[in-house]
């Protein structure tokens, strides 16, 4: 499967016009998203719903899933992405550990980002299940 984008030079970074709006690249936070940020973003939320997808399958009810990403960047190499870690905070009345914990081992070996990333930058999952 191809999927082409055309990206197109601003005065400072790049822009791109999806189906669902437009989308604003820049090494500078105030003008735009910065690329380190969408890559993380990018891991995290296929991760999230990889994860949901697993849990919907094996009937668990699931209210919400919040994500927080945790990034080690190289300074020394590029500033590129070293490392980085997803924490999910799960709310659902039927989780449990142990089948909150298989399912997040599959969502590691199933999310397509993750899977795309893993020779060169480490991810790491951890969870907790909030009331």
């Amino acid at each position: 499967m191809e999927y082409k984008m055309d990206l197109r030079m601003e005065s400072v970074g790049f822009s791109i016009d999806l189906e669902y709006g437009s989308l604003r690249v820049a090494g500078d936070e105030s003008l735009g998203f910065r690329p380190f940020q969408l890559m993380t973003a990018s891991v995290a939320a296929c991760s999230g719903g990889v994860l949901r997808n697993i849990l919907k399958k094996q009937r668990i009810p699931l209210d919400n899933i919040r994500i927080e990403a945790d990034v080690t960047r190289n300074e020394k190499n590029a500033n590129r992405i070293e490392k980085i870690h997803l924490h999910f905070v799960l709310a659902g009345e039927k989780l449990s550990q142990e089948k909150v914990e298989r399912a997040i081992t599959l969502t590691h070996k199933n999310c397509p980002m993750v899977q795309s990333v893993i020779e060169t930058i480490e991810v790491t999952e951890t969870f907790e299940i909030s009331s």
